[in-house]
């Protein structure tokens, strides 16, 4: 018989956090501002006495996530990556962590000791999670308008004309079935002329906008006018709020959410005033995964719909999302992912298939997907070269900032050269 492991053998000896910037095709427009033209995402590494690493993954913030990321070893030196629920109120306690929120950091050291566990078990982190019930996970296109690549000049998104071209490329490339197109950039009636020119293009495929909160009560009551016709997934944060959602809410057109229902109370509260009909499920808003396993339960017990929801991924987080949608066994729509608008990624391998719409569930033990090396080592660099930059404002409209509800909007014919 092989002798009994030292527990203290497998609990935490560091953590460790790399920030990458990973380039994308094309810098995405969205309604507060704009990705511009790379992800800063933040690289988490916990490590265990026995030298196994188990890997996080969270978004931007440069220095200051690496330094929010260290200044967790306090908490987590000795701890067993076992020990999920201890870890959940060692870092994220309603009470003591009420005035330095670290949901978005406890997630990426949950996906590591999700991963730890998989790995020193053998198996991999959906067994963890009660199984998968799936082999593949369908994802939709994801639609932004895009300025041009300052270096290729190509990928500009701006016209009816280029969003369909793009669509179309994308559903050759990828075969895609579900389409969202991400809005609030311009007025609302240009997108949703917009979004009528895809699901003109694209007969037989399924439509979902999200302008991410910009309209007010009455452009939204003008954009539901304008789509209710078409086969719609769902209208996604078109106004701020449960209360602004419920006044917009009717029957034949599904309102989905990942800002107005993000934690188990406002879950609560939706089920005993219904605002919202589908709940995006994002690994990271809602601080892992296994939050979202859990508030998938109550979706299931209450009748309400689920979708995986992105928050702009690497490979790491990717895995997480796929292990989520591979055990949800209501997951009747196709899952959200910026992934396809990356150039690279830093995992070993390359960057994730998807074919068919879909992506195959990781297999190997943990999250099934480990770093590359050297390309950590080039984005780490091009971070440091290039810094980050302020998600919440749009390098072509210098000046500007958006009010909720928005007012003021960018011209679409306008092709906005930016200097980056």
């Amino acid at each position: 018989m092989s002798p009994v492991p030292n527990p203290r053998d497998f609990t935490i000896r560091d953590i460790r956090a790399t920030t990458v910037a990973v380039p994308l095709e094309a810098p995405l427009r969205h309604a507060a501002g704009a990705h511009w033209g790379r992800f800063i995402r933040t690289l988490v590494e916990v490590e265990t006495y026995d030298g196994l690493v188990g890997l996080g993954e969270l978004g931007g913030g440069g220095e200051s996530a690496q330094a929010a990321v260290h200044g967790l070893k306090p908490y987590l030196v000795g701890h067993s990556p076992f020990d999920l629920e201890a870890l959940r109120f060692k870092i994220c306690n309603p009470t003591s962590s009420l005035y330095n929120d670290r949901t978005q950091l406890h997630a990426a050291v949950e996906f590591a000791c999700l991963d730890l566990v998989g790995l020193r078990l053998g198996v991999p982190v959906h067994d963890l999670l009660g199984g998968r019930v799936r082999d593949h996970v369908d994802f939709a296109s994801y639609l932004f308008f895009r300025y041009a690549d300052p270096l290729t000049g190509q990928g500009e998104v701006r016209t009816p004309e280029q969003l369909v071209e793009h669509a179309l490329l994308l559903k050759d490339e990828h075969g895609f079935t579900s389409h969202k197109l991400k809005g609030g950039v311009f007025e609302p009636a240009y997108e949703v002329d917009c979004y009528r020119a895809l699901a003109a293009a694209l007969p037989g495929d399924r439509f979902r906008y999200d302008p991410n909160c910009a309209l007010s009560l009455a452009q939204s009551e003008q954009v539901v006018a304008g789509i209710a016709d078409l086969d719609n997934d769902y209208l996604e944060d078109p106004t701020w709020g449960m209360n602004g959602m419920r006044a917009l809410r009717r029957p034949g057109l599904l309102l989905a959410t990942n800002t107005a229902v993000v934690n188990f109370e406002q879950l609560a509260a939706n089920v005993l005033a219904p605002a919202v009909d589908v709940i995006l499920l994002d690994t990271t808003l809602w601080g892992g995964i296994r939050p979202c396993v859990k508030a998938a339960g109550v979706c299931e017990t209450f009748q309400l719909p689920v979708a995986v929801h992105s928050s702009g991924e690497l490979g790491v987080q990717l895995a997480t999302m796929l292990h989520l949608g591979a055990v949800l066994p209501g997951l009747t729509f196709s899952a959200d992912a910026h992934y396809h608008h990356l150039v690279d990624d830093v995992i070993a391998g390359g960057k994730m298939r998807c074919s068919g719409g879909r992506i195959e569930v990781p297999r190997a033990p943990g999250l099934g997907v480990d770093l590359d090396r050297d390309k950590v080592d080039e984005y780490a660099e091009r971070y440091r070269v290039e810094g980050g930059y302020p998600y919440d404002r749009d390098p072509g409209r210098p000046g500007w900032y958006p009010l909720v509800p928005n007012t003021v909007w960018a011209d679409p014919e306008d092709p906005a050269g930016v200097t980056w």
